[in-house]
């Protein structure tokens, strides 16, 4: 057996259809007595029936959350907060809008309840991402874990089915570089490729119905193990360029995770093969890196870099950047092994 560290913090998870009624005695456990309600502008709405859910309770609904959360985007948030006497934030929405609430947590302290209406996972990590100047800076901080999660699978029933697709591809990049972390256990290992397994299961039948919420509600369960792998395991490679090509290049966060991953599995594969053999295990396929690509191409998601307005001029600057400051990784991180991955990403080419 190897031999590993294993640390876990207190956070508490409400799962079930219709488990967003209990959002009230969520703010009583956390002794939340005035929340603010942060949305994408796309979801205000949603917002609004949350605020209503709170009563007096409620401070108001910001629906300014936006992708990579962008520096004064964040802290025009702050202020509101502290204009309005917010003492916790209730973030309804995907990774942009629980990252808009850990990075008020990160100026204020306020506890995060947190309703994820996507796979992506942020939710249960105690990881941010703040975009300033162009770069994407990501860091650790507990202060940011939000306190209470509520997986309720009604909440996603709006997120449109290719926004699904790539969200749960999104939650197995997770899983998959946990896999191979340098830090990884057992314990987190086991959890990676239930993980996997769960959103290959149900982002197909998702996909055929998108009102199952039996289907929907194993995507959530996904994506909770996915997230907590992420939250406790160094990423490497991956998770790297998926912050540059987003961070630099303002693509779209889940979509650059489907198209990358495959990639960045085929270029660890020779120096992780322990952690390839479990992820094509949890896909029921020979390979890794085939096996993802292939149940891309069934879900019907983004395959290239190209067809997410990647400027192919670009691709060097983005290996430059990726190679300057990189995380732990199985396989070292080499520039012109970096741009080799992106070109055949831009162009959508089998992974090598």
């Amino acid at each position: 057996m190897q031999a590993f560290v294993h640390e876990t913090r207190a956070a508490r998870v409400v799962f079930g259809p219709g488990s967003r009624h209990q959002l009230l005695q969520e703010l009583d456990i956390l002794g939340i007595e005035r929340a603010l309600v942060l949305t994408t502008p796309e979801q205000t709405g949603i917002g609004a029936q949350m605020a209503g859910m709170l009563g007096a309770r409620g401070a108001g609904v910001h629906g300014k959350a936006a992708m990579h959360v962008l520096r004064e985007v964040a802290r025009e948030a702050v202020d509101v907060a502290r204009q309005l006497g917010a003492d916790g934030c209730v973030a309804v929405g995907g990774g942009s809008t629980i990252g808009l609430a850990k990075a008020i947590a990160l100026e204020s302290g306020l506890p995060i309840v947190a309703l994820p209406t996507t796979y992506a996972g942020s939710e249960m990590t105690p990881l941010y991402g703040i975009t300033d100047g162009g770069l994407k800076k990501t860091g650790r901080d507990w202060r940011v874990m939000p306190r209470s999660v509520i997986y309720d699978p009604e909440l996603t029933l709006t997120l449109p089915v290719p926004l699904s697709m790539t969200s749960g591809m999104n939650a197995m990049a997770h899983a998959a570089e946990a896999l191979y972390g340098h830090d990884a256990n057992p314990i987190y290992s086991l959890m990676a490729e239930e993980g996997i397994r769960a959103l290959a299961h149900a982002l197909p039948r998702l996909r055929e119905a998108p009102a199952d919420l039996d289907a929907r509600g194993d995507a959530q369960y996904g994506a909770w193990l996915c997230g907590a792998v992420l939250g406790n395991v160094q990423m490497g490679l991956h998770h790297k360029l998926c912050h540059t090509l987003g961070g630099s290049f303002n693509l779209p966060h889940a979509e650059v995770h489907t198209v990358i991953l495959p990639y960045a599995l085929a270029y660890n594969a020779s120096a992780a093969p322990w952690a390839m053999a479990r992820i094509a295990r949890a896909l029921g396929s020979g390979s890794a890196a085939e096996g993802l690509r292939a149940l891309g191409k069934a879900l019907g998601v983004p395959g290239s870099l190209r067809e997410l307005g990647m400027p192919e001029q670009d691709l060097d600057r983005a290996a430059e950047l990726a190679a300057q400051t990189p995380y732990p990784n199985p396989r070292p991180i080499e520039r012109a092994a970096i741009r080799a991955l992106l070109q055949r990403a831009y162009e959508g080419a089998e992974p090598a």
